[in-house]
């Protein structure tokens, strides 16, 4: 489990997360830009997320939405707000619609992604700000702390060397669910080789 810290602070309408990775900051960072990659690991193992949009750049956004064993599904949205390539980025995290529109009426909250090196690789900070300690409480009694330990649980599989993650294996078949699979392709080379995979 790489979290190390978790600390609510209701005076500053804050929650933060300390975690700690055995991997450089540039693998760490790819994790949480690539949407392949994260999504193996932004939503609870029982309610794995799928993004369908994954801007890593000021003013873009991203769509993903997390399906739970039932087959019902929460959707939510990011809109990038500021970005310092391999040292963090901010987002506008919310819920959205079925469409994948934001809903305006449900909360929505700043989060700040800070990553830094270490001794022994890098350490990603989490800090999510709540625009009031109602909001603070509302998220809380609904299992944000739980849901995203569970998450993050699930991030060193994910870290691990891509060619050892990938030999031998063009496709993978992940059982998340009595009536979901995931598959996954790792396609290693050039852009041009990656894009020639795909067409």
């Amino acid at each position: 489990m790489p979290i190390t810290e978790t600390n609510i602070d209701p005076d500053a309408l804050t929650l933060q997360i300390v975690a700690d990775f055995t991997v450089p900051v540039a693998r760490l960072w790819d994790a949480y830009t690539d949407p392949r990659q994260i999504e193996r690991f932004w939503g609870p193992p029982e309610w794995p997320a799928t993004f369908t949009r994954h801007d890593a750049f000021v003013g873009g956004l991203s769509k993903y939405r997390m399906t739970g064993p039932d087959g019902s599904s929460s959707a939510g949205y990011w809109q990038w707000t500021a970005v310092d390539p391999q040292r963090s980025f901010e987002v506008r995290d919310g819920f959205a619609g079925e469409d994948g529109e934001p809903k305006t009426e449900m909360p929505s909250m700043s989060m700040v992604f800070e990553f830094a090196e270490t001794a022994l690789g890098s350490r990603l900070t989490t800090t999510t700000s709540f625009d009031s300690l109602e909001q603070l409480e509302e998220l809380k009694s609904m299992g944000m702390v739980e849901g995203t330990t569970a998450a993050m649980g699930q991030i060193d599989a994910v870290l691990e060397d891509l060619a050892t993650f990938a030999h031998e294996l063009p496709t993978a078949s992940q059982l998340v669910g009595d009536t979901q699979v995931r598959v996954s392709r790792v396609v290693r080379g050039s852009v041009e080789q990656v894009w020639q995979a795909h067409t």
